[in-house]
């Protein structure tokens, strides 16, 4: 048997250390929990700061559409939020997932946030630049997530539509209500 002249060690057969263990992508269960509980938690924000008379009061760009129609398609956009979501938390760990996680939840925070500031603070140019941001969050949440699965970006882009649209109507409300 030889020796390694540095160590003084024999050369036998090279023993490699185990790759460090990949952690699975989260269970079915417990992606949807989360992604459904994260979904919910941003949208019970809009719950407590329901529009009133204080938005019936505003003057309206033609183009608004009726109260009836905001509680069904923020409904559609909450749950295409959560299967994106979930996708996410399925797909394999590493550090493309983790930006489109981030991304992700920036965008949820902003969409959080915009309620209060529009109706709870009734301060339009705010809401305006906090739904921009959004916009610019769900974009970028698509493009990352693109990376990770394609499906998931695919299911934000009808949401990123109805928030430019949601970003003109506020626009519009703020410059027809100063």
């Amino acid at each position: 048997m030889t020796r390694s002249p540095a160590s003084g060690m024999p050369f036998g057969p090279l023993v490699q250390p185990a790759p460090a263990a990949r952690r699975p992508p989260l269970s079915p269960l417990t992606a949807a929990l989360i992604a459904v509980a994260a979904v919910l938690l941003v949208s019970m924000a809009g719950a407590l700061f329901p529009p009133g008379a204080w938005y019936d009061g505003l003057a309206k760009p033609g183009f608004t559409p009726p109260n009836a129609v905001f509680g069904p398609v923020w409904g559609l956009m909450y749950t295409l939020n959560a299967v994106a979501l979930y996708l996410l938390l399925r797909a394999p760990r590493g550090g493309r997932r983790r930006a489109a996680l981030a991304a992700m939840a920036v965008q949820l925070a902003l969409n959080a946030l915009w309620t209060p500031v529009f109706f709870g603070a009734q301060m339009m140019g705010a809401a305006v630049v906090v739904i921009v941001a959004l916009a610019v969050a769900i974009a970028a949440t698509i493009a990352l997530a693109w990376r990770v699965r394609g499906a998931a970006a695919a299911l934000l882009v009808p949401y990123l539509g109805w928030v430019a649209f949601a970003a003109v109507l506020n626009a519009s409300l703020w410059a027809m209500n100063r």
